[in-house]
This record gives structure tokens, C-alpha cells and sequence, in this order.
């Protein structure tokens, strides 16, 4: 097996992809809005990437937070709101959030199954910032460590519930970033004694059983190296530090942070300490190329990836308590006054 996820280009596989994707092996795949059209449509294609394999414990994942960070919505999919409204109804009713963050991650799993998607790239642990770039924003469940540890737990817990495996992300923070890592490198200098407040959050949370990077460089750890290359950070912060045994991932290793090509990137990822490599766009020659310089999955990460998906399960159709579960959900975040 590759240590890498893959995407797709669009609604179904092309012949290329399904003849590179049974030769390859990959760890797993992610799938975007040009993958998804409809409810019929998705299933269909998770099943086929099944197919591929004869896994049926295989890791398709998504980006669905709520919010901006949505890759199914409206009118096909269920809408659910960006972390902030969790962080709002903290601050009145502590209680309230936590229910309403569960239920909320619990209807979402069941609608994430039913697709055939194990795995949600969720929730965001980056505590959030004044006067830090937008890139996190209102995706982070508040500015206090331990009510973003609260809030995400919880979500943690709602997606187990519906049979997704959820992903502590981006190791060891985000919060601070003053530009965007899809474009360009963020520099966090922040003394140790400041980032504190950042790992700690990641540290309520170690036991999860995916966790992701970021592409940011911290010059107190590490000042040439960003924590998704850096086997300083890797090894002394995010599996030392934090505490962290999970399977470790890369943020999308085609941002424009890091640079070099995607396999010198993916190569010196792998080689940092990240168990796999995710690559989002499905483009055939940067697939293949991360195939021709990455090994075989090792055994550590093999055992990993088997304890993550131990617990997701497939539905073959959406559960009733979806409805109820949104139902609960929109009743407890009209506390606040907030429009959901």
C-alpha cells in the first residue's frame, strides 16, 4: 500500500484512474465538490473506489466542517454551520454547545455513511486569534484552549456515533497564521512559552486517531523546515509534546506554501515522520510521480490506518435520526438569538 491519499478528477473514474488506483494501492482518497452531483451519484462512486480494493473499511474522506468548509451542500446535501456558532453558544450555555456541537457532528456522520465517506477531515483544534489572518476565522471553535478542546471533542464523539472516523487538525496550530497556506508560507514567531495556548487543545485531544499538519514554519522549533517537513516538530512537538500516536497526515501538499515538486515534497513529508501524504487534485503525473518516490507503507502506519477505520461503517441509507438530530441541534443554537 502507498502512503498516500488521492483524489478524483470529477463524478466517476476515468478508466486511467481506476487502472492507477488498483495498481497503486493508496492508502485512501478525498473527495471534493467536483465529485459530488448527487446523493445516487457519490454512492456510486465510493462504491466503486470499494470495488477497486475489496476493502470495505477504506478511507474516503472529505473536508466537512460546516460553514465555508463544505464540500456537500444545498439543495442535495443538509447545511450545518461553521464552528463559530458552537463557540457563540459556549460562552452563554457551556452545556448546550457541547450537546449541540455532538448532535450536530452525529447527523453529519450519518449523512457522510450513507455516502460511503469513513473519514472527516474535522474538527479544526486551531485556537483562534486576534488580527490573524481569516483563513481560520469563524472554522475554529473558539479562542479558549480547553473550550476548543470541549467543542471538539465532542464533534469527535458525534462523528464516531454515525460511523466516521473524525481528524484533529493542523497540528501544532494554525490560529496565528497571518496569510493563507494555500498561497504562501506563514512564519509564527511566537515564543515556546506563547505557543502553549496552541498545543494545548491537541494535547486534551492525543488519544484521536487522525491527526493533521500544517504548513506553517515556527522558527522556536524549527527555522527552516515548515511542522509538515520538519522531523523536529514531528517528533518533539506533535508526538512528543502533544502526545499524539494517531495516523498522521499532511495538509494538502500541493499548497503553495511549500515548495519543490509534489513528490520532492511528499518524499520529504514521509521522511519528517508524517505516516501519509495527502494529495488533492488528481493530477495523473504528480499520483504517479509520488508513487515512483515513496515506499510501501510501513507497519507502525499500516496498524494505524487499520485502528482509524476500526469503528467506520458504511449505512446503506440515511438513518431516520438524522431529522431529529438537526432538529436538536437548531434548538439549542437559538439560544443565542443567532440565526442558524
Amino acid at each position: 500500500m502507498i502512503p498516500a491519499i488521492f483524489g478524483c478528477s470529477g463524478p466517476e473514474l476515468t478508466a486511467d484512474e481506476r487502472d492507477f488506483f488498483r495498481d497503486a494501492d493508496p492508502a485512501g482518497y478525498i473527495l471534493f465538490g467536483r465529485n459530488c452531483e448527487t446523493r445516487e451519484q457519490l454512492r456510486a462512486l465510493t462504491d466503486d473506489l470499494r470495488s477497486i480494493h475489496g476493502r470495505d473499511r477504506l478511507l474516503i474522506s472529505i473536508d466537512q466542517e460546516g460553514g465555508r468548509v463544505a464540500r456537500l451542500r444545498p439543495p442535495n446535501w443538509s447545511a450545518y454551520p461553521a464552528g463559530e456558532a458552537f463557540d457563540l453558544l459556549y460562552k452563554l450555555a457551556p452545556a448546550s454547545a457541547i450537546e449541540a456541537a455532538r448532535a450536530n457532528a452525529h447527523a453529519m456522520a450519518l449523512e457522510l455513511s450513507a455516502m460511503g465517506i469513513t473519514v472527516d477531515y474535522h474538527p479544526p483544534l486551531d485556537v483562534r486569534q486576534t488580527g490573524a489572518h481569516d483563513v481560520i476565522g469563524d472554522r475554529s471553535l473558539g479562542s479558549d484552549p480547553m473550550q476548543v478542546a470541549a467543542i471538539g471533542r465532542a464533534i469527535l464523539d458525534g462523528l464516531a456515533s454515525g460511523g466516521v472516523t473524525g481528524c484533529i487538525k493542523h497540528m501544532p496550530g494554525h490560529g496565528r497564521s497571518m496569510c493563507d497556506t494555500h498561497k504562501e508560507m506563514p512564519t509564527v514567531d511566537a515564543a515556546a512559552q506563547e505557543l502553549e495556548s496552541d498545543l494545548a487543545p491537541f494535547r486534551a485531544l492525543n488519544s484521536a486517531l487522525i491527526g493533521m499538519t500544517g504548513h506553517l514554519l515556527f522558527p522556536v522549533w524549527d527555522a527552516d523546515n515548515p511542522a509538515t517537513l520538519s522531523e523536529t516538530i514531528i517528533r518533539d512537538v506533535i508526538r512528543g509534546d502533544i502526545g499524539f500516536d494517531g495516523l498522521l497526515l499532511t495538509d494538502d501538499i500541493d499548497m503553495q506554501a511549500l515548495d519543490g515538486t509534489i513528490p520532492d515534497r511528499s518524499a520529504r513529508a514521509l521522511a519528517a515522520g508524517c505516516d501519509v501524504i495527502l494529495n488533492c487534485w488528481a493530477k495523473m503525473d504528480d499520483m504517479v510521480g509520488i508513487c515512483d518516490v515513496l515506499p510501501r507503507m510501513s507497519e507502525k502506519s499500516l496498524a494505524r490506518l487499520e485502528s482509524a477505520l476500526a469503528g467506520t461503517e458504511v449505512l446503506p441509507a440515511m438513518a431516520d435520526e438524522h431529522t431529529q438530530l438537526l432538529a436538536k441541534r437548531d434548538a439549542l443554537l437559538a439560544l443565542t438569538g443567532e440565526e442558524v
